[in-house]
Formats: structure tokens, C-alpha cells, sequence
């Protein structure tokens, strides 16, 4: 069983699959649209909301002041090592799958589907967040233009505040709270991706064009209410919090990078992807990097850093309105622009995560690991229909009874593990496949710079917080649940290795196996580290004994399940290795 999981996929044999009628999309994209679409999906909500925060800090990490700027470009330099990994790997394999492909070339099956599933996390989880928050931003524009949007259907049921539950209407009693506002945006942008990704680009591309401008305008309008001597005294002192400030504000900011790696999923999708690809994909993290820096450097030197100490946090997270507000308090208008320019960057951002989604679920069906419905082709459009209607309900649905908190910590894990794997990827397919033919070389040689990607990748997943590790590993867990009752049979390369064709009572016993540690990771206390969720648990079994001990009941109940599940998985092992299956 163990060579079986861990076998590669053949790239010549992903490349001919994907090169067939059935399975094949309308190539319609050159070098200029992948780059667009790159921005489309870096610049979005990030610019617009962590630049106070990363320049003021909070309660937990001191800020970086106007070394912003340099924090940006620390974190430009973090992404272009994982960008530049990226960019090889889509030039040899232009497939859609992105990682998740690369990882099947590389790393095996197993690897393959753990990275498949996570990047559900990036794109669909991550698009909840970005639809929630595009969802903030319309509403407080509709209010701005003096249009009152009943508050009822623009937020969710556990965040609304009593008097908007009281506000709303009733269906047997329970009150209707629902973000209709985030639900509508992920339909509007799921029809728009069935209709043809041609049309998709372009609506991307004017988007783009719309949030530069944007960005640019508040660099031009903040500058011209300031002085070049009263702006380098705002720059003073330039670290106020030292290189501990800088790095920590990187932490912050890093997140307003996601998404270069988007551009590799439609691969399948560009003209010339052996050239276009790593041109977009490098393109847009320099362009976005220099509007960064701008956008920091202006910040940072119109409101001093004493002043953005003293600010609430709920004001930070509006940084650019706040600074025309802070240079300019009459300029109503120019604010306006810059809440416009917010909502088309997220509107942007949903329509490129919403895009990538979909093909990796169809990358993986057409290799047997989900149903084949998954890799359905629109015969006139040409785009993969069945997963982005999924996908956009699924998206859409959550986002309209969800909280924006509870989606952002998977969100991060994901991505840094999905970067983890492709800087290892180029290094095992330099060694394993060192003559296939590579358009774009990782420059200095196949370890350096993959290593320092992965190694750097690894450092900001060691620092986040506990919750995260405890929901992602809970996510891969119900993955590998998938994993063992379907994908593991239906692959295309199980199957020749001569795996049975339908789940048996083993295999489905080590499913619920690991649906119930799942179940157990998402029910402890999610604050916890592990020594101290062990130390509760074992103040739960004393408590059973004594009435005198105070029993945790989510950690019992927890720990227990995942135990239960753990049991689960070997008693299926002892019976697969019993069988003596044929795939073993």
C-alpha cells in the first residue's frame, strides 16, 4: 500500500491526458493577461486594511512604522523565492492543477491529494473571507452615498448586533440574518467564469486598471497635502521599534502577497504557457511590490507614528481613508474614490481565487481522485462548469451565515503549506527528471533558493497561532477521510497498480477513522498548545475519579474521539495487511 500512495504520476502521461478533446479548455490567454490577472488576485483588501496595522502594531507585536516599506519588500523578496519555484514548475507542466499537479509529478499520490485538499483552503476558504469582507466594504460605500442597506441581509447571525436581530424579520420565530451582499458577489462572479475565461480576463483587467489608478490617485492626492520636508520628518525615525518592528510588520503584510500563485492554474487556459507563465507570475509580484512600497512609503509619511499609536484599531483597518482623512478631512469625495477603489479590489481578488478553485478540482477528477462529473467541459464555452457552479454555491453559502475571523486562520496555514511543497518539488524533479526540457530555470542552481523558500515558508507557519496548526490538521485529516473511501480506489494510477475498485470494509474503517479525529481536532479548545490541551486532558481522567477535579469537557470529549479514531485507523491497517491486498 505504501509504494502505492507515494507513486508519481508520469508528467508525460499528466501532459497527453490533458492534451485530450474531453478535457480540454479554450487557450485564449497571453503573457499581458496573465500578468493581469496576477494583480487581480495580489492586490485586493490586503493594501487597503493591513497597512495601519503593520505600521502601527497592536497589543501583541510592535509596529514597523515607516519601515513599512522595507517590510514589504523583506516579504516581495520571501514570495519571489516561492514565485520563482512556481514559475519553473508551470513552464514544464502547463497543467491546471497548480500544486496540486506538481505534487503528483514529485512528491506521490498521497501528496498529491493532501495538497489538492488544502488548497480548498486557499482558494474556496480564502474566498469566503474576501466575499465577507467585499460585503464591509459595499455596504459602508452604499452608506456613504446615502443608500441605507437593511442590515439584516448584509451580515451574519453570530456577529450581528442585538438591534439588527431584533431588526429583522422572522420565520417561525427565528430571525432571518443572512450577508445577502456576500452571497451575491460570488454569483455575479461564478456567472461571469461559466460564461468564458476570455471575458473573465477582461473583466479582470479593467478591475485592475480601476484599483491601480485608484491606489495611484491616493499616492498623488496624499502627497500634495504635505511638504517633502514635513514628509521626511514623518519618516523619522525610520525603525522606531528596530528590526522587531520591521519583520513583525513583513508577518503582517505577507498576506497581501497571496495569490501570484493563482496565476498557474490557468495554465491550461494561455497561449504560450511555457513563456507566459513565469512572465506573469514574476511580473505581477514586482509590479505589486512597487505599489506597495509606494503606497507605504506615502502612508507612513503623512501620519506620524506617534499619531498611529494613538488611533483605534477600528479605524486603522480603513489605513487609506484614514490618511485622506487625516491630510484632508474636507475632501468627502476623494475618500469616496478610495472606498470605490476597495471594492473593486476585492471584487478583483474574488474573481481570480473563484477562477483557480475550479480547476483544481478539475485536475483532480480527471485523474480519478473525485467524480468524474468534476471534470465536465461547457461544449460551447469551454470552461470547467460543473466544479464553478459547485464551487460559487459553496462559497457563496458559507460566506452568507459565516464570520470573517473564522475563516482567516486556515486560510494562512494553507497557503504557506502549499508553498512548502512546490520549493520541494523543484528540487526532487531536478534530480528525478534533470533532462526534461525547462523554459524557466529556478536561477542559482535547484536547492538554494527552493530551500530558502520552503525554510522561510516553514519560520511563518512555526509562528502562527495554535488555532491554526489545530483546524488545518483537522482539515487534512477530513481530507485523508475522502481520501480512503473514494480517491484512493478510483485513481487513475491505483488502478493500474491493480487496486480494488470499491472501498473495502478496511479501508472504510480507516475513513472513519480519520473522520473522527477530525471531528475530535475541530472540537477541542482551539487555543490550547498541545502540552497544555495533554495536561487538561489528563485533569479530565482525574476528574472522572475524584469529584474534588474540574473536568474540561472539550478536551475530554476531544481527545477521546481523536483516540477512538487512532483506534479506528490501525484495527483497518491490521485487517488491509491481513487481506493481502493486490495494491499493496
Amino acid at each position: 500500500m505504501l509504494r502505492g500512495i507515494f507513486r508519481t504520476k508520469d508528467l508525460d502521461a499528466i501532459l497527453a491526458e490533458a492534451g485530450g478533446p474531453q478535457f480540454s479548455l479554450r487557450r485564449a490567454l497571453g503573457a499581458t493577461n496573465v500578468t493581469l490577472l496576477g494583480i487581480g488576485a495580489i492586490i485586493g483588501a490586503g493594501i487597503f486594511t493591513t497597512v495601519g496595522t503593520a505600521a502601527a502594531g497592536d497589543a501583541s507585536r510592535p509596529g514597523a512604522g515607516p519601515s513599512l516599506m522595507l517590510s514589504f519588500v523583506i516579504t516581495a523578496v520571501v514570495c519571489a523565492f516561492t514565485a520563482l519555484c512556481y514559475a519553473e514548475l508551470a513552464s514544464m507542466v502547463p497543467i491546471s492543477g497548480s500544486a496540486y499537479t506538481y505534487s503528483y509529478a514529485t512528491l506521490g499520490e498521497i501528496v498529491a491529494w493532501i495538497i489538492g485538499w488544502d488548497l480548498i483552503i486557499e482558494y474556496a476558504v480564502g474566498n469566503v473571507a474576501v466575499a465577507i469582507s467585499w460585503a464591509g466594504y459595499f455596504n459602508a460605500l452604499l452608506r456613504s452615498l446615502g443608500i441605507d442597506f437593511p442590515q439584516w441581509l448584509a451580515t451574519n447571525y453570530r456577529t450581528a448586533s442585538p438591534e439588527v436581530i431584533a431588526a429583522a424579520p422572522r420565520l417561525f420565530g427565528i430571525p432571518i440574518v443572512f450577508n445577502l451582499l456576500a452571497f451575491g458577489i460570488v454569483m455575479l462572479i461564478t456567472a461571469i467564469l461559466v460564461w468564458g475565461i476570455k471575458e473573465s480576463a477582461t473583466f479582470n483587467a479593467v478591475m485592475v486598471l480601476v484599483k491601480i489608478g485608484v491606489l495611484l490617485f491616493f499616492i498623488i492626492v496624499a502627497l500634495r497635502h504635505i511638504t517633502p520636508t514635513e514628509l521626511m520628518e514623518n519618516w523619522r525615525p525610520f525603525q522606531p521599534n528596530g528590526w522587531a518592528g520591521t519583520l513583525a510588520g513583513a508577518a503582517v503584510v505577507f498576506f497581501a502577497y497571496i495569490g501570484f500563485d493563482a496565476v498557474s492554474t490557468v495554465a491550461e487556459e494561455t497561449k504560450n504557457p511555457a513563456r507566459d507563465l513565469p512572465i506573469g507570475i514574476i511580473a505581477s509580484l514586482v509590479i505589486c511590490t512597487l505599489i506597495y512600497v509606494l503606497v507605504s512609503a506615502t502612508f507612513t509619511g503623512i501620519i506620524p507614528y506617534e499619531e498611529l499609536r494613538r488611533l483605534p484599531p477600528e479605524g486603522l483597518s480603513e489605513s487609506l481613508t484614514l490618511a485622506l482623512q487625516y491630510s484632508a478631512p474636507q475632501a468627502a469625495w476623494q475618500q469616496l474614490v478610495v472606498a470605490i477603489g476597495a471594492v473593486v479590489s476585492t471584487t478583483a481578488v474574488l474573481l481570480v481565487f473563484q477562477l483557480g478553485q475550479p480547476r483544481i478540482f478539475f485536475s483532480m477528477a480527471r485523474d480519478g481522485l473525485l467524480p468524474p462529473a468534476f471534470a465536465s467541459v461547457h461544449p460551447r464555452f469551454r470552461t470547467p462548469h460543473v466544479t464553478t457552479i459547485i464551487t460559487g454555491l459553496a462559497v457563496g453559502g458559507v460566506a452568507g451565515v459565516a464570520s470573517i475571523d473564522e475563516m482567516v486562520d486556515l486560510t494562512n496555514i494553507g497557503t504557506l503549506f502549499a508553498f512548502v511543497l512546490v520549493c520541494l518539488g523543484v528540487i526532487v524533479l531536478r534530480f528525478k527528471d534533470p533532462s526534461r526540457p525547462r523554459p524557466f530555470r529556478v536561477p542559482l542552481g535547484p536547492v538554494l533558493l527552493p530551500t530558502l523558500g520552503a525554510l522561510s515558508c516553514l519560520f511563518l507557519m512555526y509562528y502562527l497561532p495554535p488555532a491554526s496548526w489545530w483546524r488545518f490538521i483537522g482539515w487534512l485529516m477530513l481530507g485523508l477521510s475522502v481520501y480512503t473511501s473514494y480517491g484512493y480506489t478510483h485513481s487513475d494510477v491505483g488502478r493500474r497498480l491493480g487496486r480494488p475498485n470499491r472501498a473495502t470494509p478496511s479501508l472504510k474503517l480507516m475513513a472513519i477513522g480519520f473522520l473522527l479525529i477530525a471531528l475530535g481536532l475541530f472540537i477541542i479548545p482551539h487555543g490550547l498548545r498541545a502540552g497544555e490541551m495533554f495536561s487538561e486532558f489528563a485533569e479530565s481522567i482525574r476528574a472522572l475519579a475524584s469529584s474534588e477535579a474540574t473536568m474540561n469537557a472539550r478536551v475530554f470529549c476531544g481527545i477521546a474521539t481523536i483516540l477512538l479514531g487512532l483506534g479506528c485507523n490501525l484495527l483497518g491497517w491490521m485487517l488491509y495487511a491481513d487481506r493481502n491486498d493486490p495494491a499493496n
